[in-house]
């Protein structure tokens, strides 16, 4: 008899390895935790049939007498009663097969129903290892005994019907019962229930990977920033240059990739820092003015970033060129309470009705009536960059010959800025009018983020004077402007803080800015 235990971390290893080892009919007689993990002990079909032959097959002389002082059980007479009414269809495939014999007959008269079903599972499952493996065809089948001793159909007298040969049955182990025998749990049935162990298991080998994988992004993380300061402190050059862009407003991410291409022939650094910057800024000087080109365009951004006066001072400033004639003024803000007054107050101070349109059709209606006019201004309510009715406005304003021009408040966070910059699709616009550059304290991180999305700045307002204070900058004067910005000492980096800003900033995010150094 082929017993063995298999000891795995987790009850699917084990029974795999029980699978690996008696193959899928394999018999496991019990389950219980260890504490290398989960303790399966199995035996082969081989074995049981054995056990089974020794159960049903003890020596008949000395078998009877106790039999008999025994008594009946319960389930000896329903094994009686099943052989009784039970037929032999493996008679015929053993015929077929020209493998039966007299003894395997008379054996088989008395399986019982439970028993029948195991001994045919058992006899395709060997078919099938015959025709895999060819060498074992010559082999006998085994042949299933009952599971327990039943006594010979009372029409046949137990004389003619001589006892199956069985293996000599070990004196320490006492035969299964049928009880027993119903009990023992199926390979199949463990796997497919999931054990308490097994989900525990599971459970601590999640944990334990993201553990590592946090573990690995902290040293990742430290060695970076160890390597990036070991560099800083070789290179004083480059430690000042970092210093000084982060103190103007720059982002941490776009100065490691500045720090990492400056050139070891540069003699003022922040000089060829302004030179890089304000080759990848991108500006409408070497274009004609908005006013000049025509056209109809519609002016977007969140709320309070001066799209309203933007409008007003393009209107002045094409009115002033061209005639208040061909001038269109058309406003989608009818949100607010009050809010299109603003504009036809600016109409009637430069002669221009203003148009109301409350939906995308009326939209349509009054772009087809202004159409002979050279352009056309249309200004849009101020929605929050995470509104749902942003995509609705965006929507009504996409037909290819509207063009967009998103305002961006040049006094805004950086964070902000980048936030504002994908909601609103900068991406798909003409070009960015920045508003309020006389407010904002710093004007590079409004810059960072216009060089880090390559968006092109088309006008720039500084005040809300009509039309005065409206611009056009080169990328050159922007520049300057951004690195004459110091803010207050209160935030300004000392030497030792900067170790802590470049310590967490990920070098592979800098990387991806796109920069032409």
């Amino acid at each position: 008899m082929n017993v063995k235990r298999f000891t795995a971390r987790t009850s699917r290893e084990a029974f795999a390895l029980v699978r690996q080892a008696f193959g899928e009919d394999a018999v496991v007689l019990s389950t219980r935790p260890a504490a290398e993990g989960v303790e399966v002990t199995a035996m082969s079909p081989d074995s049981l049939d054995q056990i089974e032959k020794v159960a049903a097959n003890p020596e008949p002389e000395r078998a009877a007498p106790s039999a008999r002082a025994r008594g009946d059980s319960l389930a000896a007479r329903v094994e009686r009663a099943n052989a009784q009414r039970s037929l032999s269809p493996s008679r015929e495939e053993q015929a077929a097969a020209g493998a039966g014999n007299v003894e395997d007959d008379v054996a088989q008269l008395s399986m019982s129903t439970l028993s029948f079903q195991d001994y045919v599972r058992e006899r395709m499952l060997k078919r099938r290892q015959q025709a895999l493996n060819p060498e074992a065809a010559a082999a006998p089948e085994p042949v299933a005994p009952p599971r327990a001793a039943a006594p010979a159909p009372t029409s046949a007298p137990r004389s003619a019907a001589p006892a199956p040969r069985a293996a000599p049955a070990p004196a320490s182990r006492p035969a299964p019962t049928t009880a027993q025998r119903l009990a023992v749990p199926r390979l199949q049935e463990e796997i497919a229930i999931p054990t308490l162990g097994e989900a525990v298991g599971r459970r601590e080998e999640i944990d334990m990977v993201n553990e590592l994988r946090s573990m690995k992004g902290l040293i990742e993380e430290r060695f970076g920033a160890l390597a990036f300061m070991e560099k800083l402190q070789r290179e004083p050059r480059q430690a000042l240059l970092a210093q000084k862009l982060l103190d103007i407003g720059f982002s941490p991410g776009l100065i490691r990739r500045m720090v990492d291409a400056l050139p070891a022939q540069a003699q003022d650094e922040l000089a060829w820092a302004t030179t890089v910057l304000e080759r990848n800024l991108l500006t409408g000087e070497a274009e004609p003015a908005l006013e000049e080109q025509g056209g109809v365009f519609a002016l977007i951004g969140s709320t309070g970033v001066g799209k309203t006066t933007s409008t007003a001072k393009l209107a002045a400033a094409f009115a002033t060129q061209y005639g208040a004639a061909n001038l269109g003024l058309v406003t989608l803000d009818a949100y607010r309470v009050g809010a299109h007054e603003q504009l036809r107050t600016y109409g009637r101070i430069l002669g221009v009705p203003v148009h109301t349109a409350h939906d995308r059709a009326s939209l349509e209606d009054l772009r087809d009536l202004l159409s002979g006019k050279r352009m056309v201004l249309i200004d849009t309510a101020g929605m929050a960059q995470r509104d749902s009715r942003t995509r609705e406005l965006l929507e009504m304003l996409s037909h290819p010959s509207i063009s967009r021009l998103l305002v961006l408040d040049a006094a805004a966070q950086g964070e902000t800025i980048d936030d504002v910059i994908t909601n609103w699709r900068a991406a798909q616009c003409k070009g960015v009018i920045l508003s309020k550059i006389d407010e904002a304290v710093k004007l590079a991180p409004a810059l960072d983020a216009l060089i880090r999305h390559k968006l092109k700045v088309l006008g720039v307002a500084n005040g809300q004077r009509v039309p005065e204070d409206w611009h056009r900058l080169s990328s050159n004067a922007l520049l300057q402007r951004a690195m004459r910005g110091g803010g207050a000492a209160t935030y300004r980096m000392e030497a030792a803080d900067v170790q802590l800003i470049f310590a967490a900033a990920s070098h592979s995010a800098a990387v991806s800015h796109g920069m032409h150094v």
